[in-house]
């Protein structure tokens, strides 16, 4: 279940190398942020870049702000069956503002915030994302209209990275604590394997931004039962932006679904890779664009090597992407539920 990113934005001059496993739940080690809380942590990222851009603009002065988001999704379904189908749900988001501005005023801020984010494009309307599947070094059909119209991109070699000198520990800390069980809390070891499952998924993830710009994001995964996570996100290349730690959630949760299909029908792979595109506008009030934030569907391309048929890798991929929680976050339209409230309450 341990995974490895490397995330490159059109836009900057550096690549992020980031680490992803799973906790007992999937019988991972628990050494890294699930792919889960990586969206989670990119979304409120993003959401506070927004917000805060589109209060200059607008010339409202936030003393204070932190933001408290839950992200929903569920899995059921029989896997024998081939009805295992992962979903999306709505988000939950509190403010909490400290302001002298009046709460319908806060209330079309955030509101307005979160349409300029460029998550909004993968959260209006369906996404339904494209592919091309390589097995063994050929490339092989895909069911369905799913197919990218650009050529397969060959796999690639890790290559060597020149590190830039600093501390970089600090971006993604692990705090060796386990998220607090909740009333909703009922999967634990090794419950997300299980042939047949009902569960819903629950995260949240507390957040502020510093007057840096700086955000600092605290992530628990409370169903199934997960560690706390500390993430750092930043704009001006001091940390990986909310788009790349976005991008890095749905890269990690399909090759989990990957993985975890390989491990339900116990056929090894000797390796599995993927090359993913997420095209996606400024924001509106970070770029200055003044329009909601509008995204493509995601393009995959997935190398495989097995010992297995062609049609063994056809299954894989398409399992995978039916039971990927944040390829049905792309492809289901999704609202977030604000609540505003005073800070400190």
């Amino acid at each position: 279940m341990q995974k490895e990113a490397l995330i490159s934005e059109a836009n900057a001059d550096r690549t992020w190398r980031l680490l992803s496993d799973e906790g007992a739940y999937l019988n991972g080690h628990d050494e890294a942020p699930p792919p889960l809380a990586y969206l989670s942590a990119g979304m409120v990222a993003s959401y506070l870049n927004e917000i805060h851009a589109l209060a200059d603009i607008r010339k409202i002065e936030i003393d204070d702000i932190e933001v408290i988001q839950d992200n929903f999704y569920s899995m059921n379904g029989s896997f024998a069956k081939g009805t295992m189908k992962a979903s999306a749900h709505d988000i939950e988001l509190k403010a909490k503002i400290s302001s002298r501005h009046d709460s319908d005023t806060l209330r079309s801020l955030i509101l307005d915030s979160i349409a300029s984010s460029p998550l909004n494009g993968l959260m209006r309307g369906a996404k339904e994302s494209l592919f091309r599947l390589c097995h063994n070094g050929s490339e092989i059909d895909i069911p369905g209209s799913k197919k990218i119209s650009d050529p397969l991109l060959p796999a690639f070699e890790e290559d060597s990275f020149d590190i830039l000198d600093g501390n970089w520990e600090g971006v993604i800390e692990h705090t060796r604590q386990p998220s607090p069980i909740m009333n909703d809390t009922t999967t634990f070891a090794g419950g997300a394997l299980t042939e047949t499952q009902n569960r819903m998924l629950h995260l949240r993830v507390y957040a502020k931004r510093q007057p840096d710009g700086i955000v600092k994001i605290r992530q628990h995964v409370y169903n199934p039962h997960g560690s706390v996570f500390h993430f750092t996100s930043d704009e001006e290349g001091r940390a990986p932006s909310a788009a790349a730690l976005i991008s890095a959630g749905i890269g990690f949760c399909f090759m989990t679904q990957l993985g975890r299909y390989s491990a339900m029908i116990k056929k090894p792979l000797k390796s599995y890779q993927i090359i993913q595109d997420f095209h996606f506008s400024r924001g509106g009030a970070t770029g200055k664009t003044g329009k909601a934030g509008e995204a493509a569907p995601l393009e995959t391309h997935v190398h495989i090597r097995s010992d297995e048929t062609d049609a063994f890798a056809q299954s894989m991929l398409e399992v995978a992407e039916q039971t990927c929680f944040l390829h049905a976050f792309c492809r289901t339209p999704l609202k977030a539920k604000l609540t505003i409230s005073p800070l400190g309450e």
